[in-house]
């Protein structure tokens, strides 16, 4: 057991013994900066899951890819023709 007590509620960053008011105002303001949160968040996610500007950003990492699969599976094709 630890010597000094644990809060009952975690700490709040206010003040104690503020107004309804200024509690209101903190809930407000904290509210609108949830809400910037959440629009930023949606437009990054917005950007990272267009897999059509992800392709046009990588076309040349895609065709590259795209000819390495595409020898290997040749290979692969003559090396079963032989046996």
């Amino acid at each position: 057991m630890s010597a000094s007590p644990q809060p009952a509620r975690p700490a709040t960053a206010g003040a104690p013994g503020r107004s309804a008011a200024e509690i209101r105002r903190d809930i407000d303001v904290q509210r609108q900066q949830l809400g910037t949160s959440v629009e930023a968040l949606r437009g990054r996610v917005a950007e990272l899951t267009d897999w059509r500007r992800q392709a046009r950003e990588h076309r040349n990492e895609l065709i590259v890819g795209a000819a390495v699969i595409g020898f290997a599976i040749g290979v692969r094709a003559m090396l079963r023709k032989r046996r």
